[in-house]
């Protein structure tokens, strides 16, 4: 069997005299039809994998984040009794909070916000629109030199769409005043390449107090060649959201009757947001198989968010709210260079690169009751930035061998400035930090269309800034990663897929919640390992089938459990694609019994989630395009569940003292929508 990497070579090899030639005045231009290729992105574990859009334009698009649990062990859910904030991400094992060990960027530009006012790697999703996404790009573990920075369980790439052959304009609404507006067109087409679209999104949710959450969402991108070897691209985004949330419930007052599900304790909980980013991505190709490669990113940024955890510990009378606020410009870029080749014969890549970016940051915490600020509790200034080099290669040495890896160097700077003399707490200081890690990749096979898998790679989270500039602290979090799998077609190229992996990590320091603030605390070392089982297809005809089981135990090293780690997470979906335009959905999610406490004597209950999308070509004809009619039902069986879950102490009104108990966001019932969508 010819290795991939050999027919891509030789396909640059055939068509570089032609580039060549492309702008000599002697030599007359030829039409050339264009060619679509289509083939498997070589991967270099085996929970690496490529979601084409095909696979999540059915999902329900009130959340962005619903996309994720399309990937093995995956979850998101919300997290604070109505959207608007960002999700709360589980994988391999850690609750990541709001991203703590989780990156995500968008065509490479890092999303996750370092020192963010609510929780270390705060990411919000909701500035995505889903239909501008092509695919996303999954990488578990830290075994890829090009991802930094909180990709320690793992990282996720969405990559956005250049143009659409159809322009969209749609409209739908469902329950609890549900109601979304699309429209996404490409003006142009083809030397210059472009692609506008806009969002809104409103609902009130379940609650007994309107959620009233609005979004509104831009995206603008242009793509053009400046020669016939380079390729230069422009995006960028707006988004803008304001909500109602009716918070994290306490477990006692919904069974003892004094509260229903959807009810709050304190209904002024909520927030507001804006995020604003441009973003310029560019690459030249050489003519000895050779590609140059610059990118360059700047975001606005601003938060408040009004939160209640622990209700009247504090204050009997005016109650314990919260006030987080952020303010921030974040920008960076990465510049770098790789070449194909051989090296004493071998089929090669190589790749060296830099990447910085740098965090100026306003962020305070005080207090508040109905919104109005009582009170500041911290108030600082933080210029957070870092360097990273990284070096990478690919070689195969035999057709059955490939061997890749590489070195990551990251240095830090954090620097804290304390804006209240008066404030409780008045982090400050200046500190630097810097780590070097390594990846190692071995790929054996393919053998009867099934590859073999072993990985070893270094990475880590950074911490926050106000905690890393304290005397004796750890602001870098290192992270070892392992794992073996397999990847198996066994029924042919185009047959059902099956991946199995085992895996371990080992993170020096963790991150846990601290109720009364609404944040995290750096706690001792952990371990995680589990398995990851998962299979993807066409099962037979019309129908596709993409599923994953996986099983995680998570402690720290004195043997105490991980308070919120998943343990045990399964998704299931079937896609048929009927006669006469019709398309079904049937799909599951699960999440397992998880311990909320360390000394596990508090669990969350296990729930399961069962969604309906239907999809319908509508057999009009138009002057100009076609229609299409769709609708989702979430949460098809009305199960009462439970999101995000927490255990920790408060105090009701009613109360002398405070209690631990459970406290949760409970999980939407039953929610049709549908809507019209009009291609042009």
């Amino acid at each position: 069997m010819i290795p991939r990497t050999l027919v891509l070579l030789c396909c640059v090899a055939v068509l570089s005299p032609w580039v060549a030639r492309a702008h000599d005045p002697d030599v007359p231009e030829l039409e050339v039809p264009e060619v679509s290729v289509i083939g498997e992105r070589p991967v270099a574990a085996s929970s690496q994998q490529f979601i084409p859009d095909k696979e999540y334009l059915l999902q329900p698009q009130g959340r962005p984040a619903q996309v994720l649990r399309l990937i093995p062990g995956f979850l998101a859910v919300e997290h604070s009794g109505g959207a608007g904030k960002a999700d709360q991400y589980f994988l391999r094992g850690f609750d990541a909070d709001h991203g703590t060990d989780v990156a995500f960027f968008t065509d490479g530009m890092p999303v996750n916000m370092r020192s963010h006012a609510h929780g270390q790697g705060y990411t919000d999703l909701n500035f995505i629109i889903p239909e501008t996404i092509e695919g996303l790009e999954v990488n578990k573990g830290a075994y890829l030199p090009e991802y930094g920075d909180f990709a320690t369980a793992g990282a996720v790439n969405f990559k956005t769409r250049d143009v659409v052959k159809e322009g969209v304009a749609q409209g739908a609404g469902g329950q609890f005043d549900t109601q979304r507006y699309l429209l996404m067109f490409s003006p142009t087409k083809d030397k210059v390449r472009t692609l506008i679209a806009s969002e809104g999104y409103f609902t009130n949710g379940p609650f007994e107090h309107d959620n009233r959450y609005f979004r509104a969402n831009l995206f603008g991108k242009m793509t053009t060649n400046l020669t016939s070897r380079d390729e230069l691209s422009l995006k960028a985004t707006y988004h803008q959201a304001h909500w109602n949330a009716s918070g994290e419930i306490p477990l006692r007052a919904v069974n003892d009757g004094t509260l229903d599900r959807f009810g709050a304790i304190d209904p002024s909980e909520g927030g507001k947001t804006l995020r604003t980013t441009t973003h310029l991505n560019y690459h030249y190709d050489t003519t000895t198989g050779g590609q140059f490669f610059a990118n360059a990113y700047a975001q606005y940024y601003r938060l408040d968010l009004y939160t209640n955890f622990t209700f009247f510990q504090n204050d009997s009378v005016n109650g314990d709210g919260i006030v987080q606020s952020d303010r921030r410009v974040m920008y960076g870029g990465d510049l770098g260079y790789k070449q194909r080749g051989e090296v004493f014969g071998l089929p090669s890549i190589g790749a060296i690169g830099v990447q910085s970016r740098a965090d100026e940051i306003h962020v305070r915490l005080g207090t508040q009751t109905r919104r109005a600020v009582t009170g500041v509790t911290m108030d600082s200034d933080i210029l957070e930035a870092s360097y990273a080099p990284y070096v990478k290669a690919e070689v195969q040495p035999m057709e059955w061998l490939r061997l890749a890896g590489g070195l990551r160097g990251e240095t830090f700077t954090f620097d804290v400035r304390n804006r209240c003399a008066t404030c409780a707490q008045q982090p400050a200081g200046r500190k630097s930090s810097g780590v070097i890690l390594p990846k190692m990749n071995l790929i054996l096979g393919p053998w009867a269309s099934t590859e073999f898998f072993a990985n070893y790679g270094e990475g880590y989270h950074s911490n926050d800034a106000r905690s890393a500039v304290a005397p004796g602290s750890s602001p870098l979090a290192r992270a070892r990663s392992y794992e073996v799998g397999v990847r198996s077609k066994p029924f042919g190229a185009e047959s059902v897929e099956l991946i199995a992996t085992l895996w371990r990590l080992d993170l020096k320091s963790e991150l846990v919640l601290v109720g009364d603030e609404g944040t995290t605390e750096i706690r001792g070392a952990t371990t995680r390992e589990g398995v990851e089982v998962a299979t993807r297809g066409q099962v037979w005809g019309p129908l596709y089938f993409n599923g994953s089981v996986t099983w995680t135990n998570a402690e720290f090293r004195n043997g105490a459990a991980i308070p919120l780690a998943p343990e045990v997470t399964a998704y299931g979906a079937l896609l048929l694609k009927w006669p006469e335009g019709l398309t079904s959905q049937l799909q599951a999610t699960y999440l397992g019994v998880r311990p909320l406490t360390e000394d596990r004597s508090i669990k969350s209950p296990a729930w399961i989630n069962i969604d309906l999308s239907e999809r319908y070509q509508l057999p009009v004809k138009l002057p100009h395009g076609r229609m299409e009619a769709f609708f989702f039902i979430q949460n098809l069986l009305n199960t009462k569940w439970e999101q995000a879950t927490f255990a920790f102490a408060s105090r009701l009104r009613s109360e002398a003292v405070a209690v631990t108990d459970i406290h949760f966001v409970p999980g939407n019932p039953r929610m049709v929508m549908g809507g019209l969508s009009w291609y042009f």
